[in-house]
């Protein structure tokens, strides 16, 4: 059963990445990613996968040690819980990365790449956008307006 969960975790996060990568400029994909429960199917098969082993993963996550935390990955529960895991923070990451480039006007061509990355390699798909989004400021490519001044 494990690996039907870890089968079906990125299967269940797929539609939203192919929304944001093939069709950025559909209506109805910026009204489906704006919401942040696009994540919960994937968030619940982690939690199917963890709340029963919580006996073993506690531990583990409280006090890590380099040998507990790869033995726990070293398990099919673990290494499905780590993946599913994953693929809930990456596509949290590429939503969030989506949105605001959006707001910022970057091409649809600019970041599919970047969303690419961060499929496969979320921390280095989040830094290549953290580097890319400093060459937009606004729709127009205008600065953003100052804060205003509280009080």
């Amino acid at each position: 059963m494990t690996a039907t969960w870890f089968s079906l975790t990125f299967a269940l996060a797929a539609p939203f990445w192919a929304l944001m990568i093939l069709l950025p400029g559909w209506s109805w994909t910026t009204r489906i990613i704006r919401s942040p429960l696009i994540v919960a199917p994937v968030l619940v098969v982690y939690a199917v996968l963890v709340l029963p082993a919580l006996g073993e993963v506690l531990p583990v996550v409280t006090s890590p040690t380099l040998t507990g935390v790869r033995d726990l990955f070293g398990t099919d529960v673990g290494a499905a819980a780590a993946w599913a895991h994953l693929i809930g923070f990456d596509l949290f990451v590429g939503r969030w990365a989506w949105l605001d480039s959006r707001e910022r006007g970057v091409p649809a061509l600019v970041m599919a790449p970047v969303l690419v990355v961060t499929i496969l390699l979320g921390p280095l798909g989040l830094a290549g956008y953290l580097a890319l989004r400093t060459r937009w400021t606004g729709p127009t490519g205008a600065a953003a307006p100052a804060p205003r001044s509280v009080g």
